[in-house]
């Protein structure tokens, strides 16, 4: 039994500017080695914060179920980059354009953004795995003639479910993961749409600009640099696609980003991710170079359970809703470590054997009416649900989750109601044209 090897705890470690590694992390990691060791589990992103040694946060990233003195914990300190991201612009063609915005990482901004993002199980750690791989590869120089890796992740799906944003929190953790590899990390997020230069046969050009502030990044051995491309199929339309009768300046934009593509592959410093609501309008050759394709849909019912119940938490945290007093849902959470532990996890809520509890029957129906919602939506229901049903600074649990259920229901009622309107336009305007032919047609006789 004892040649089992110990799984390895990670311990992600947020620090003050005031932090000094050399002298203090020996004590971070005692304090934390007593924490986990007083626990019987821990799960995986549980914080917790050391103010007399500059730690601003520690976060467990590995599900602990029983701690032994052979677990080994693996550290990674950072310190937050408390400047905003700022937008480059290049001078092209006599007029100033806006082609990326640049942030260095970690940022203050986006932290926490990895723990707040929620899909099905297993998707955020296969994405993580795939970047750190990728990264080991290239960093160990691994030949590309017998092994491709491109370091390319492409995230498609319906709008609203957070494929941005779960790009950039992956490159808020390969920064962090990554701090005894590269001094500075960059996040380079680029603005497809102004690469369509208004003056013809100047997009390529402008392409092969946008990519060359990148090169010079990279050029530093010692920088990460993370490049985002948003909705992809703007650049990188399928050429079959192209009519002929379009302007040839479409299909140079897509040779030219391939073209740089390949040309940031011999940087083994660079992380490329991709999102796109279209893969239908992709260029083929674009998604033969992705490594990871990963489809991002609407929530699943647990997924919408887990939203809900971190928005809830937080609401409870603030004040802005009660915490629940039912010595039910108090026994239920009675085992749990996690921070939203007050509120009952969805294996617990939806236990055939669980006691009874008002509050959690109306959740899982305020859950169920959720479905098909994007996550960008749901987000927006617990703000919804007082601004237009409480109208008052603090709410009971069970009518804040009442105001979610009309909140919800509004929002598909809208829903449809826009939908509606959307046939009926385009059939009035199919109407019309029909009209219009017809009276051509008759005009001609």
């Amino acid at each position: 039994m004892n040649d089992i090897p110990a799984p390895t705890i990670r311990i992600e470690v947020a620090c003050t500017r005031g932090f000094n590694k050399s002298h203090q992390s020996c004590e971070v990691y005692q304090h934390v080695h007593d924490i986990i060791e007083e626990r019987e589990t821990i799960r995986m992103g549980t914080t917790f914060t050391i103010p007399v040694l500059s730690v601003l946060q520690v976060e467990v990233c590995t599900d602990v179920d029983q701690y032994t003195p052979r677990s080994a914990l693996q550290f990674n300190f950072y310190v937050l980059q408390e400047q905003e991201g700022v937008t480059e612009t290049i001078t092209h063609c006599a007029e100033e354009m806006e082609i990326s915005h640049h942030m260095l990482l970690p940022a203050r901004e986006l932290h926490g953004l990895w723990e707040s993002l929620i899909y099905e199980e297993g998707i955020k750690d296969s994405v993580l795995a795939f970047a750190e791989t990728s990264m080991l590869f290239a960093r160990k120089g691994v030949d590309k003639n017998l092994i491709t890796c491109n370091r390319l992740a492409l995230f498609h799906g319906p709008p609203g479910t957070g494929k941005t944003s779960l790009c950039k929190a992956i490159a808020q953790k390969l920064s962090i993961r990554l701090n005894e590899q590269y001094r500075h990390a960059h996040l380079v997020e680029i603005n497809s749409h102004s690469l369509f230069s208004r003056w013809f046969s100047e997009s390529g050009k402008l392409v092969q600009k946008v990519f060359s502030e990148i090169v010079a990044l990279l050029e530093d051995e010692r920088s990460l640099v993370c490049v985002l491309v948003d909705e992809i199929e703007s650049i990188a339309y399928a050429r079959d696609r192209i009519s002929s009768n379009e302007p040839s300046d479409s299909i140079r934009v897509v040779n030219a980003v391939l073209t740089q593509l390949d040309r940031l592959r011999r940087f083994p410093n660079v992380f490329i991710l991709a999102t796109s609501n279209l893969t239908e309008s992709i260029d083929a050759a674009f998604l033969d170079r992705a490594d990871f394709v990963q489809y991002i849909g609407h929530p699943t019912e647990p997924a919408i359970y887990e939203i809900y119940r971190t928005a809830l938490y937080n609401l409870q945290t603030i004040g802005i809703v009660e915490k629940e007093a039912n010595s039910s849902n108090r026994r239920l959470s009675q085992t749990a470590t996690n921070t939203t532990d007050s509120i009952p996890s969805y294996e617990q809520a939806t236990d055939p054997a669980r006691p009874i509890s008002t509050m959690l029957d109306i959740l899982l129906q305020v859950v169920k009416l959720s479905a098909g919602l994007s996550g960008r939506t749901l987000r927006k229901i617990p703000f919804l649900a007082h601004a237009l049903y409480v109208k008052k600074e603090t709410e009971s649990v069970l009518n804040f989750l009442t105001a979610m259920r009309q909140a919800i229901r509004k929002v598909c009622n809208d829903k449809r109601l826009l939908l509606a309107k959307d046939r009926s336009a385009a059939e009035e305007v199919t109407d019309i044209s029909e009209k219009e032919s017809n009276g051509s047609c008759l005009s001609k006789w």
